[in-house]
């Protein structure tokens, strides 16, 4: 597979990443530890050598599955974790954030353990933390790059003045945000801009729209379940219903050029920048085989300016989280 760098960093990883949260965390029950481990092996003999977890997937049990499905690759691949979410020592639930130094070290510590590996090569915060300052949580992260237990800093979801101040600390390598032909949040609130003029990557997540975008759901579509999607606005069958013409208009460009819907979401946002990295995540592999697929699909100036103009018509239906979740991205 093609390579990418994540901005000037110097950190080369797959053009397409794995997303690995959906094998323990947020779409119903957790896979099998031997399914999960074949999937993300499958992942890496396609080429993939970028896969991103986070403690609170599971929690825990996701960055478990991935140290020990890429252990025999570890000189190979790029591991992405994060830290900034509160557990509940009894419960392991979220319960709110904390970026505090101590526990952006204990994380690290117990991260490093999980994983199996020396150093983490990518940490994110998770959630900016408002009530720690991000020239703090940088301070933090830049300690543990110098112990050698961390290569390189990311932040996700944050505003791009949080990005900027980060920056003078120790600087980002990347920002996960969420990103996609129903997501263009980056385009206007300054991120894209911010990773252009700082030399950052971009690392989208649900990049198919948490799998909307696949045109494999409609507004009969019943969720599973556990599933974290059916909390979601863009969810009812309301919205679903109303979203219907993104995903015919991928349907329109798929046909055309032999390729499926989720292989057309993913070339456009191959296509945006060279420093754009999507990370679609999966349970079964014949769709890991279909998204991968996408990272082959070459679109023609002529489908670009076709799914730009139809764009510009269509108005996306319903907030992408809840209004407790949303308040707490783009700080």
């Amino acid at each position: 597979m093609e390579k990418r760098y994540l901005g000037t960093s110097g950190l080369e990883v797959s053009a397409l990443g794995f997303g690995c949260m959906g094998l323990s965390f947020g779409y119903g029950p957790a896979v099998e530890e031997k399914s999960g481990i074949e999937l993300i092996r499958a992942a890496y003999e396609r080429g993939v050598t970028f896969f991103d977890t986070a403690e609170v997937y599971g929690p825990f049990i996701n960055e478990e599955l991935v140290g020990k499905a890429l252990a025999p690759f570890r000189k190979d691949v790029v591991i992405a974790t994060k830290f900034g979410f509160k557990l509940d020592p009894a419960t392991g639930k979220q319960v709110g954030l904390d970026s505090r130094p101590a526990r952006i070290r204990a994380v690290a510590e117990a991260s490093l353990k999980r994983l199996g590996v020396e150093v983490i090569d990518l940490f994110y915060q998770h959630r900016v933390d408002p009530d720690v300052p991000i020239e703090d949580v940088a301070g933090a992260v830049k300690e543990l790059i110098q112990e050698g237990k961390v290569k390189h800093f990311g932040l996700s979801e944050p505003g791009a003045q949080t990005v900027r101040r980060a920056h003078a600390v120790q600087p980002v390598t990347a920002l996960q945000n969420e990103y996609s032909l129903w997501t263009r949040g980056p385009e206007t609130n300054g991120i894209l801009a911010a990773c252009e003029e700082l030399g950052i990557g971009l690392v989208a997540y649900s990049p198919l729209g948490k799998g909307f975008l696949t045109g494999k759901m409609d507004k009969n579509t019943v969720l599973n379940a556990g599933d974290f999607r059916a909390n979601l606005p863009r969810f009812t069958p309301e919205a679903m219903a109303a979203n219907q013409a993104l995903v015919e208009l991928l349907g329109r460009i798929a046909k055309n050029r032999q390729a499926t819907p989720a292989q057309i979401a993913l070339a456009w946002l191959l296509a945006q920048k060279p420093w754009i990295v999507p990370i679609p995540g999966t349970t079964k592999l014949h769709r890991l085989e279909e998204n991968l697929g996408g990272a082959t699909v070459q679109l023609e100036p002529a489908n670009i300016a076709e799914i730009h103009h139809a764009l510009a018509d269509i108005q996306v239906q319903g907030e992408r989280y809840p209004a407790a979740l949303m308040a707490i991205v783009g700080r």
